[in-house]
């Protein structure tokens, strides 16, 4: 679709994610067993032949330009198409560090006036979903809209946390002009959450970038840009009817992951013609998953380069997970190269990159459910986060709700035993 351009926004952290963030972006965190996030937009897009896209990325944008690379796993590699990495730009003083998506627009207009598009896509990199763009599109363009928002129904219970729109015209109606829209209010005044999808002409887009950007504080399309649009443009919203998790939380990024593993059977993710990086942590080159005589896997997914030998229940294992005999593994995310013991007993965990659990050690035990002492709206629902390649010997029981930093060594585990709740330091 050459009428149509892309920014994906997804260079930021959330400290909501706490230590799966504290070395990569939102945006290139893992996801379903072989997977990124920004693997569902990117997918969304190649599916809906949008072929142009700039990634806008700021926050330890490392792990994420490895994954993407120049866009050939998606089929962006060629002479119409393509994906563009775009860090912020020095300015004349300093760093000029993005003060919200739409000043991370903003200071990316060279690259939109390099392909001068008839429309603008500008897409969250942080959203797992299953969309054709094409639709939106044709919606926008039968009612000659300047702006079309995207938005998702949400319970009133926690719609707070999202940007909320009034849509005219009945719920059944694919969409209508955008009556009213409020950033994250106090109290829930509309059931319809923005999806963090903007699709723009290019004119109207132009003009509020020149136009709307303050010379200070930050410039977000939510909260500035989208209200002071309705009563001055043509703005749409537009329904999306299909499953989508917002996983800015501990919570939200573990329920999606559950999601995932019901495929077909609830969501039909089978049918989104997913694509990844196969070259991304040498996935391609790992060897098949190995299954022992020992092992017994229910209601999981594992992948390339893992070995089982022990049980694993409704949990998610990416490449290169070792779960030794005799180790049970329950609803539980571990990142590529986690290391179970043999013995170890691991129950509603996510361990990111390298982790190694020692033989007998036991991880999100016990039936004392108290929040995490140091961030208590962060971690409460009994999960427990272990950063990256940090080493717990064997001799350790932990409690739920528990967050261990990145790169501990056993010897810095100087309790046996670690409560409910802690930060372990």
């Amino acid at each position: 679709m050459h009428k149509v351009v892309s920014l994906i926004l997804a260079g930021g952290r959330v400290d909501e994610l706490s230590v799966l963030t504290l070395h990569r972006p939102k945006s290139a965190v893992f996801f379903g067993g072989m997977y990124r996030v920004i693997d569902f937009p990117l997918s969304n897009l190649m599916n809906s032949g949008i072929e142009r896209v700039g990634i806008l990325s700021q926050y330890r944008s490392t792990s994420l330009i490895n994954h993407v690379g120049v866009g050939t796993s998606w089929d962006f590699a060629g002479r119409e198409r393509g994906v563009s990495l775009l860090p912020p730009q020095q300015g004349s003083s300093h760093t000029d560090w993005y003060r919200g998506t739409a000043d991370a627009v903003a200071q990316n207009r060279e690259f939109l006036e390099e392909y001068p598009h008839e429309h603008v896509l500008i897409l969250s990199g942080d959203h797992i979903y299953n969309m054709d763009y094409q639709e939106l599109v044709r919606f926008h363009e039968e009612n000659d809209a300047d702006v079309t928002a995207a938005f998702v129904p949400v319970p009133a219970e926690g719609a707070g946390r999202f940007g909320l729109g009034d849509i005219e015209g009945d719920d059944s109606e694919p969409g209508g002009p955008l009556v009213d829209y409020v950033e994250k209010p106090s109290r829930p005044l509309y059931k319809w959450a923005s999806m963090t999808i903007y699709l723009f002409k290019r004119s109207v887009l132009s003009e509020i970038l020149r136009n709307f950007a303050p010379p200070t504080g930050t410039f977000e399309f939510g909260r500035d840009v989208l209200p002071a649009l309705i009563p001055r443009f043509k703005v749409f919203g537009w329904r999306h009817r299909g499953y989508w998790a917002y996983s800015r939380t501990i919570d939200e990024y573990w329920r999606a992951n559950m999601d995932f593993l019901d495929g077909d059977g609830k969501l039909g993710f089978e049918k989104w013609r997913l694509r990844t990086n196969l070259d991304d942590k040498r996935l391609r080159e790992r060897s098949p998953a190995i299954l022992t005589s020992e092992s017994h896997v229910t209601d999981s997914r594992f992948t390339f380069g893992c070995h089982i030998a022990g049980t694993v229940e409704r949990s998610i294992l990416f490449p290169g997970v070792v779960v030794e005999a005799g180790a049970v593994v329950r609803d539980s995310i571990l990142f590529p190269d986690a290391h179970v013991a043999a013995g170890a007993e691991v129950t509603k965990v996510i361990a990111d990159e390298k982790v190694s659990i020692g033989p007998g050690a036991r991880i999100g035990i016990g039936n004392d459910t108290r929040a995490n002492s140091v961030h208590p709206d962060l971690l409460r629902s009994g999960i427990t986060l272990i950063g990256k390649a940090t080493r717990i010997p064997g001799t350790v029981a932990m409690g739920k709700n528990c967050i261990v930093p990145p790169f501990l060594d056993e010897e810095q585990f100087t309790e046996s035993s670690y409560p409910a709740g802690v930060l372990v330091t």
